[in-house]
């Protein structure tokens, strides 16, 4: 199904619905609050594009959460401005800019009264939108995030795991196609095992809707999994840098980002290798494995799986489940090698693109 906002999709002032996706632009952001020596955030000023995931980073303290609020006028700017679709959002009042942003946080934030299909209806129904049309978006929304709308539509937030409950607020965050989506530590209130399932599916929920999101993390291994591009933020609100996952694993700006992100950068980088993009043995070479990868798993995941098994070589299968190939323990090392000395790994199609997970 195809997720658009036709003609009719306005904001109650008569002003039209930005688009689907809109880049964002903090232009020199500054928040000072009433005695405080130092400030919230100085001077930030990032670009993001359209439909590319922002991750903001960084220690406690740093203005992670400050900047999002700002964003979407939880607090008021001290200085600076920002841009979505290169409009202020000083040009609209704080409600009618929040129903065109979805938000979705730690806590979810369901109202426990309404079920999951009133829930995910909430901004449509304050947009005025016919009762024909919210239905249908919603069941559209509950396809989308994989929850059944026969077996979950009329249950009530409580009655659901933190995993359905998270899926549901991301629907209700999506429900009027907002071209900006606000996520605040969404999955850190969930167990690592559903954590990274959510992770997952979020992914290849974005590779559909191609929304532009800025994504709130402590994790720097959710970052790096999670963005397109990672504003590592500093105490006092500073930016330290703003790179991709790979620009920031290869060349960190400075010695408090390579400390923040870790002294196992080259294992990290690992993660933004697929499988799909590097010379693996040809499958005649070894003896059927029992055990496949498909090819999107990512050499570290391959790593972590080889190692549970005792190290023996596993096959990797295209989506017909063919064997295309062999990933070995040997195979891993020489990849570490190569992104260890800042090299990009082998590739059996030339060289790989920018990596941008």
């Amino acid at each position: 199904m195809a997720l658009s906002l036709d003609e009719s999709a306005v904001v109650r002032d008569g002003s039209p619905a930005l688009p689907s996706a809109a880049a964002l632009e903090l232009r020199a952001v500054e928040k000072r609050y009433p005695g405080q020596r130092r400030p919230a955030l100085a001077a930030l000023s990032l670009l993001v594009p359209a439909g590319e995931v922002c991750v903001l980073v960084g220690p406690s303290g740093s203005g992670k959460t400050t900047a999002m609020r700002l964003i979407n006028r939880m607090i008021p700017l001290s200085g600076g401005d920002i841009l979505i679709g290169g409009r202020s959002i000083l040009d609209s009042t704080p409600t009618e800019l929040r129903r065109q942003i979805g938000y979705v946080i730690q806590q979810v934030g369901l109202f426990p009264h309404h079920t999951v299909r009133q829930n995910i209806a909430t901004v449509p129904r304050l947009l005025g939108w016919e009762r024909r049309r919210i239905d249908a978006r919603v069941d559209e929304l509950l396809e989308l995030v994989g929850l059944d709308h026969d077996e979950l539509g009329r249950r009530y937030p409580s009655q659901l795991s933190g995993g359905q409950q998270q899926r549901v607020g991301v629907a209700r965050a999506l429900a009027a196609d907002p071209p900006l989506l606000l996520m605040d530590e969404p999955f850190g209130a969930i167990d690592p095992i559903n954590r990274t399932r959510l992770q997952d599916e979020f992914l290849r929920l974005q590779e559909r809707v191609r929304k532009t999101v800025v994504f709130v993390t402590h994790d720097i291994d959710e970052a790096i999994k999670m963005g397109d591009r990672i504003a590592v933020l500093r105490e006092g609100g500073h930016l330290a840098q703003f790179a991709t996952p790979a620009e920031l694993l290869s060349s960190p700006a400075d010695q408090f980002v390579a400390d923040f992100v870790g002294a196992d950068r080259a294992l990290k980088r690992l993660g933004l290798v697929r499988l799909a993009d590097v010379e693996l043995d040809p499958p005649d070479q070894w003896p059927q494995p029992d055990e496949r990868l498909p090819l999107d798993t990512t050499a570290r995941e391959a790593l972590a799986r080889m190692l549970s098994a005792g190290g023996a070589p596993l096959g990797v299968a295209d989506e017909h489940g063919s064997v295309v190939g062999i990933v070995t323990i040997a195979l891993i090392g020489r990849l570490f090698s190569r992104v260890e000395d800042g090299r990009p790994p082998e590739s059996r199609r030339g060289p790989p693109p920018e990596p941008n997970r």
